[in-house]
């Protein structure tokens, strides 16, 4: 998998869009992200405003009629990262349920999630409890939202382990020459259009790896799966 398709699509994405990150930021609306963020108390980071109460939070709540009763001692614990969203992903992990996930939707009940989470809406004798939570939530959508980071997770189900070998230097030529390529046609793009187009391109190659990894852990061919 070090030299798989989906890595050398995902840094390629990667790069597009840093590169589309910087063009855009000099022209973002103070006032638009400052009518979505707010400050918590305790470390003063900026925070995204919590959104309206959803059935996930309800689902959360729903042995108790207090918003704490998730984070005490005899509250069931995820056993993966997929039972943290019930209501993106209801059938769980491969094979049961698809590869693919719809990141806006994950995304919508991540935020849900946190905004029932944060250590600030709990008493003290709960907050180190809060806290626990709120950073698996975090590792757990960072993980599910990335195709690659997705696969390894589900490898790691499995007992295979290629996160290593992921994370080690890059050495693949054919992977260096079209990261450099693509840096190098992000250099010469003149408009924003341009940078959509490439992004456009590596966003189909993207899915379709996600479609043959979704064949392959539906038939449990976890070979296939590591080459992609």
């Amino acid at each position: 998998m070090r030299s798989s398709i989906l890595r050398r699509n995902q840094q390629i994405l990667q790069t597009c869009e840093a590169a589309s990150t910087r063009r855009s930021f000099a022209t973002t609306s103070s006032r638009s992200s400052a009518s979505l963020t707010s400050t918590c108390q305790s470390c003063n980071k900026k925070l995204l405003r919590p959104v309206s109460q959803s059935k996930s939070q309800r689902r959360w709540q729903s042995s108790s009629t207090t918003r704490e009763a998730p984070f005490e001692a005899s509250a069931p614990v995820p056993q993966t990262h997929y039972e943290f969203f019930p209501q993106t992903l209801p059938q769980g992990p491969p094979p049961s349920g698809p590869f693919h996930i719809d990141t806006r939707t994950l995304r919508k009940e991540f935020l849900q999630l946190q905004a029932v989470a944060h250590p600030d809406r709990h008493p003290s004798h709960l907050k180190n409890r809060a806290e626990a939570t709120s950073a698996r939530i975090n590792e757990a959508y960072k993980t599910l939202q990335n195709p690659l980071l997705r696969t390894q997770y589900l490898l790691s189900l499995r007992g295979i382990d290629v996160a290593e070998d992921e994370t080690a230097k890059v050495e693949d030529p054919e992977l260096l020459m079209e990261v450099l390529d693509t840096r190098e046609e992000i250099e010469d793009a003149q408009e924003e259009e341009e940078l959509e187009g490439l992004k456009k391109v590596n966003d189909e190659r993207i899915a379709a790896s996600e479609t043959i990894l979704d064949e392959a852990f539906r038939e449990d061919d976890m070979e296939g799966a590591k080459g992609e």
